[in-house]
């Protein structure tokens, strides 16, 4: 022992690189975000879950939601993916098409939601939907959330949220009348051409801050004026210049008519 605590000894620099290695891990894995898990439901839930997802899903996902031609897979999606999709009534999908609709009209419960979530969420771990206080936008800062909401959403939401087009004939919905909770699980799990924005790449309280703007886009839509729909700075601008320019030239031709 006394031979290998010696410096001049060649195993005592690899003894330190192998306690310096593991008292690195140690402190990753203590302070390091971890990924959210969905919570296990009871055993009749995921059961009563799973008749549901074998009746209305398992024609395009497969009857053990690993995915068929028509359909991806569905296992470590996560309830957040579940509750979004199916809360949303974006599935089951009513119509084939390059992108699935918000509908207002959905198929399904929340208790039939939760349950097929909790079987979903039985295959393998993945993000769990948010706890009420995640979700409670009077707890977010609503000036941080627009800094975040401009950097990562409003190039294809536009900055007041109000939606765009994308390409193939897909596009980003409008986040009117969007429930927070599922504003919250579109970040978590990247539906349709969004990215993925795990808590690694924003915290949990960063995605409250989102809500908390988002929210107070819709109470204060428009601070004065014609809001022209709200589709953001560019639109609009284009609008007062060419209906602006438009009306100046005809001023100037009616004046110069009038002088003639």
């Amino acid at each position: 022992m006394k031979a290998l605590t010696s410096r001049r000894h060649p195993a005592a620099l690899v003894l330190l690189l192998l306690i310096g290695l593991l008292i690195t891990g140690s402190v990753y894995a203590a302070l390091a975000p971890k990924q959210a898990t969905a919570a296990n439901g009871s055993a009749s839930q995921i059961e009563d879950g799973r008749k549901l997802f074998e009746s209305n899903c398992s024609t395009c996902h497969g009857v053990q939601a690993t995915g068929t031609p028509d359909g991806p897979s569905l296992v470590g999606v996560g309830a957040a993916a579940v509750d979004f999709q199916v809360g949303t009534g974006r599935m089951p999908m009513v119509a084939p098409g390059p992108q699935a609709p918000r509908i207002k009209t959905e198929m399904f419960d929340q208790d039939q939601i939760d349950a097929m979530a909790a079987y979903v969420a039985s295959l393998a771990p993945g993000p769990s939907s948010p706890t009420a206080d995640q979700i409670d936008a009077s707890k977010g800062d609503a000036g941080k959330g627009g800094e975040l909401f401009r950097v990562n959403c409003a190039m294809c939401h536009s900055s007041a949220g109000a939606g765009g087009a994308l390409t193939r004939g897909k596009y980003a919905p409008g986040l009117k009348n969007v429930e927070p909770k599922h504003i919250y699980e579109a970040m978590q799990t990247g539906p349709q051409s969004m990215p993925v924005f795990n808590d690694n790449n924003i915290t949990p309280d960063e995605k409250r801050d989102i809500i908390a703007y988002v929210q107070q886009t819709q109470e204060h839509a428009s601070t004065g004026g014609q809001s022209l729909g709200g589709y953001g700075p560019v639109p609009e601008g284009m609008f007062a210049w060419i209906f602006g320019m438009g009306l100046m030239v005809a001023a100037a031709v009616w004046a110069a008519s009038r002088a003639n």
